[in-house]
């Protein structure tokens, strides 16, 4: 039997336990051997304020260092630059032939895949997974809303996991960190101690 690979994606500006519990879920869910988490160096859709790079992979290291079913990929941050999803699971593809490879999302970004470059190249590479996130609404996934041809929404719809709702984001985190405001239950806490003690989102860091 081919080992089955979860992708995680992300920024991570901070991990949070939202992101731990999503990937528990589609893990579950969709039967998977383990989860490989993979910051970004510079996420394509996203303009937010990052954290450095060695502190978002540290963080996460410490998230995961007790669960064998995660682990931690520098791939994006070593390529630098913008990351690609195309490219990343190219290279992915490469280096796990004989696996299974799932990609996970969230549902604001499935509804976005018609705008990914090359998308029809990423929807043969892996596998999207999609976790269900506050607020999208996932009941009505056809042709017209995904603006993707046959077979694809209903290859997409199957892979769709509406596991726990936790409504926790890394923005919320970073503002609480500059207003002095505790993150204790939000983060892990080995994540929590770091972020204190480098103070990681000082005010000079996320205005910049």
């Amino acid at each position: 039997m081919a080992e089955r690979i979860g992708i995680f994606g992300g920024s991570f500006n901070p991990v949070h336990l939202g992101h731990l519990v999503v990937a528990q879920d589609a893990l579950e869910h969709m039967g998977l051997h383990r989860i490989i988490f993979l910051p970004a160096a510079q996420p394509p859709h996203k303009a937010e304020p990052l954290a450095p790079v060695s502190d978002r992979l540290e963080m996460l290291r410490l998230a995961v260092m007790d669960d064998p079913r995660f682990e931690v990929s520098s791939d994006e941050i070593d390529r630098g630059g913008v990351s690609y999803t195309v490219d990343t699971l190219r290279r992915f593809r490469e280096r796990y032939a004989d696996a299974a490879l799932y990609f996970l999302i969230g549902g604001d970004s499935l509804l976005e895949l018609h705008t990914w470059r090359e998308i029809q190249t990423i929807l043969q590479l892996a596998e999207i997974v999609t976790v269900g996130r506050p607020g999208v609404p996932l009941d009505k996934i056809n042709s017209e809303t995904l603006r993707l041809p046959d077979p694809w929404p209903e290859r997409l719809s199957a892979n769709i996991v509406r596991g726990h709702r936790v409504e926790i984001s890394s923005t919320d985190i970073r503002s609480r960190c500059v207003r002095g405001r505790s993150i204790r239950y939000l983060v892990p806490l080995a994540v929590e101690r770091y972020i204190t003690t480098h103070q990681v989102y000082s005010k000079q860091e996320t205005s910049r």
